[in-house]
C-alpha cells in the first residue's frame, strides 16, 4: 500500500512541477526552433538540438551568439524556458528581449529581460527594462535576485505585451507590471518587434559596474533554451496593419492581473528587488511620471543601497544605463 502511495505522490509532484514550470504558457502552442526562429550571429556557437525544440547559445573568446524570431509581432505573449551557465559568470549577459532596432534605428522600441552573471558564490541577477520610440535617455530598469539558482534547471521567463500593459513573469509569477500612462507618451513600446535571445560579453558594466570581467578560462558559457512560445500577431513592420486577432490579457492564462497576482508582485519586490529607477535619486531629481512611490519600498531600498537610494540628489551624476545598449552591441562579436 505504501509503495502505491509513493508512486501516486511521485506522479502528483511530477505533474505539479510541469505545471509550475510551464506557468502562463500552458495551453499555448510550443514551437520548434525552426518554426519560430532564425540564426542571428555566432556561427557554430548557436546549436539546435536533435529534437528541434531546444537550442544552445554560447559565449567564448571568439564570439557570443544569438537567434531572432522570423516574424515581427504587434502585441502578444512571448516565452521560453532558459537554463543559465553555472560557476564563474561575471561579465556574462544573457538577453531575452523584444526590439525593432534593425527596422527603426533612431526611434526603436524594446522590452528586456537581461540576466547578469556574477563571481563564484554570488547569484545571477535579473534585470527588466523598456524603451519606446528611442527613449533611451530614460531607462526604466529594475533589478532583482531570484528565489532559485537559474543555472541548476530550466525556468520559464515570459513577456505579456498589450496596447496598454506590459507584464514580466518568472515561472508564471508576475514580477513587474508596467501600465501605459498618458504622460509616458511614445515612451511606451508601440511598434512591431522581433524577439531575440543572445549571449554576449558585458564586462564593461554587467558585474559591479565593470569591476569583474568575463574570464574566458571558464568558457564556453552556454545558455540553454526550450519551450518556445510566440503567441502574438505577426505584422509587416512598415504597413503596421492592425492586428484583429492580437492576444488580449484575458486570452492568456494568468494575463489578467488579479488582486492575488498583484500581491505576488508585491511579495516578490519586497523580497528580491535590488534596484528600481523610480527611487534612484542619483539619477533623477524627480521620478519619471509613471512612478508610484511606495514609502516601504523606498525605505527597504535605502537600506540595501544608501548611496543610490539615500534621498540626496546629486546633480550631474548618472546611474550607468546598461540596457540602453543597441542591438548592435547585444549582437556584436567579441
Amino acid at each position: 500500500m505504501n509503495f502505491y502511495l509513493g508512486i501516486l505522490a511521485f506522479v502528483f509532484f511530477s505533474v505539479f512541477h510541469v505545471l509550475l514550470v510551464s506557468g502562463s504558457s500552458r495551453n499555448l502552442p510550443i514551437l520548434s526552433f525552426d518554426e519560430a526562429y532564425s540564426h542571428l550571429f555566432g556561427n557554430d556557437n548557436l546549436m539546435v538540438l536533435k529534437d528541434g525544440k531546444s537550442a544552445h547559445i554560447s559565449l567564448d573568446e571568439r564570439t557570443g551568439s544569438g537567434f531572432v524570431s522570423q516574424d515581427l509581432y504587434l502585441h502578444g505573449f512571448f516565452s521560453a524556458s532558459i537554463k543559465l551557465p553555472a560557476d564563474y559568470t561575471a561579465g556574462v549577459v544573457v538577453a531575452f528581449y523584444m526590439s525593432n532596432g534593425d527596422v527603426f534605428e533612431k526611434n526603436h522600441d524594446e522590452i528586456d529581460f537581461e540576466f547578469l552573471g556574477n563571481i563564484r558564490g554570488k547569484n545571477w541577477r535579473i534585470q527588466t527594462n523598456i524603451y519606446g520610440n528611442g527613449s533611451t535617455n530614460v531607462g526604466r530598469e529594475e533589478r532583482y535576485g531570484l528565489w532559485f539558482d537559474p543555472s541548476e534547471d530550466f525556468h520559464q521567463y515570459s513577456i505579456l505585451w498589450t496596447e496598454n500593459q506590459i507584464v514580466f513573469y518568472v515561472d508564471s509569477v508576475p514580477i513587474r507590471e508596467i501600465k501605459r500612462t498618458e504622460a509616458m507618451g511614445g515612451d511606451f513600446p508601440s511598434k512591431p518587434m522581433s524577439l531575440y535571445a543572445t549571449i554576449w560579453d558585458g564586462s564593461d558594466w554587467a558585474t559591479n559596474g565593470g569591476r569583474y570581467r568575463v574570464n574566458y578560462k571558464y568558457a564556453p558559457y552556454i545558455a540553454e533554451f526550450s519551450d518556445f512560445v510566440l503567441h502574438g500577431c505577426a505584422v509587416d513592420p512598415i504597413e503596421q496593419s492592425k492586428c484583429e486577432a492580437a492576444p488580449t490579457p484575458d486570452s492568456i492564462p494568468g494575463g489578467i492581473i488579479t488582486s492575488e497576482q498583484r500581491m505576488k508582485i508585491e511579495n516578490f519586490r519586497k523580497k528580491h528587488m535590488q534596484y528600481s529607477y523610480c527611487y534612484d535619486h542619483s539619477r533623477y531629481n524627480v521620478p519619471p511620471s509613471e512612478c508610484i512611490i511606495n514609502s516601504k519600498e523606498a525605505e527597504r531600498l535605502r537600506g540595501f543601497d544608501p548611496v543610490t537610494f539615500g534621498g540626496v540628489h546629486h546633480r550631474g551624476k548618472r546611474h550607468h544605463r546598461s540596457s540602453s545598449r543597441s542591438i548592435q552591441a547585444k549582437t556584436s562579436s567579441i
